[in-house]
């Protein structure tokens, strides 16, 4: 792979985009696959044009082709199963696909999912070839919309989400709602961000939050973009252009079964780690913050698992199955299927990370996020 169409990758990778399930059905069959490439190109024509851009070794290529007509289904942020599936990670094939959601059948005879947020129903009307993808555009039918719903989000080459906390009905002072988006680090929202809402329902009725989470890079990419004014996250690798608000500073540590030998000493150098299996949080920030720690101090961990769920790696660990080491600790030591943990410091010297409060450097904060600083201030305090 060239450096340049790596570079391409990752930069497009960077890019937030609605996944959409592309779906056909005809004289050549059913099929349907999962695809990010999706554009409006006209709505002042006689119908209304779109397109979108399938590989050609994809099982829904030839089909679309062949059919002359398909579905653009834009998923709901629940339904990114529905995008797995289609994507090709369950290992289903052709119609079996489609058991995994309600379909109906549109004005075309293409299928129409039940539930998505908005599906373009479309007649095939060119299809020009670029490098490995077809291009099609479709002339729109019908459209079906959803009454309501948020999309499922793709950006750095994983899903985001998000969840709103409305206004508290009857107790707003003003009478009218104000808003604020923000973003939040998945593995620790659980631990703060609820505290965080609860008081922004006792102290600001009349706010409106909504919340994306998702990794490191997606929260520093959301601020960055303008699409969330605040975003909670470490204070490492964030772009430049972002200004940083510490809010609490957190120590790393060892986290044991509470049967591991281990779990006997009151510190732990990494020496003692280095060759021992390490479940490692794989989460952009998180996995170079932990391999760091035994880069500065000479030593190669032993990398047994990986995974970017925080409770999954906890659960790991309860079963015995390796350590890991992490910052965030929750009220509890003990691991989503209830296996005692044990937490430990680590002897070496290490540098803290902290929690912060992340925003665009150049941009003047609204009211909200004001009142949402000072709570989350507050807070941490």
């Amino acid at each position: 792979m060239s450096d340049l169409r790596q570079d391409f990758l990752n930069g497009m990778s960077c890019v937030a985009a609605t996944v959409n399930v592309v779906a056909t059905d005809g004289p050549a069959g059913k099929a349907g696959v999962t695809v990010s490439a999706m554009s409006s190109v006209s709505a002042d024509t006689e119908k209304p044009l779109l397109l979108v851009c399938v590989n050609d070794l994809s099982a829904g290529a030839a089909p679309i082709i062949k059919n002359g007509v398909f579905t653009v289904n834009i998923l709901r942020d629940d339904q990114s199963f529905v995008s797995d599936t289609f994507a090709g990670r369950y290992g289903d094939r052709g119609d079996a696909k489609f058991e995994c959601a309600t379909w109906e059948k549109g004005a075309t005879g293409a299928p129409v999912l039940e539930g998505a947020l908005a599906s373009f129903d479309c007649k095939l009307v060119e299809d020009k070839v670029a490098g490995q993808h077809h291009v099609f555009f479709g002339e729109v039918q019908r459209v079906h919309l959803a009454e309501r719903g948020r999309a499922l989000i793709y950006a750095n080459r994983s899903y985001s989400t998000a969840l709103s906390l409305p206004p508290s009905p009857g107790k707003s002072d003003t009478g009218q709602a104000s808003r604020l988006a923000i973003s939040c680090l998945s593995s620790f929202a659980p631990l703060y961000l609820p505290a965080l809402l609860a008081r922004i329902r006792d102290e600001a009725p009349d706010l409106r939050v909504d919340v994306i989470e998702g990794d490191q890079a997606q929260v520093a990419h959301l601020v960055e973009t303008g699409e969330v004014e605040l975003g909670l996250l470490y204070d490492g690798q964030v772009p430049s252009l972002l200004e940083c608000n510490a809010l609490s500073r957190l120590e790393p540590h060892v986290v044991l079964s509470a049967d591991s030998s281990f779990a006997q000493q009151e510190r732990i150098a990494l020496a003692e780690l280095s060759d021992q299996p390490l479940i490692l949080l794989d989460q952009p920030l998180s996995r170079d913050y932990v391999c760091g720690l035994f880069t500065n101090a000479g030593l190669d961990p032993d990398i047994a698992m990986r995974s970017p769920s925080f409770e999954l790696v906890r659960s790991l660990v309860g079963n015995g199955l390796g350590y890991s080491i992490l910052v965030t600790r929750p009220a509890v030591d003990s691991s989503y299927d209830g296996k005692k943990l044990a937490v430990r410091p680590i002897s070496d010297a290490t540098e803290p990370i902290c929690i912060s409060v992340a925003r665009s450097g150049d941009a003047e904060l609204s009211t909200p996020a004001k009142r949402f600083m000072e709570f989350a201030h507050d807070l941490f305090a």
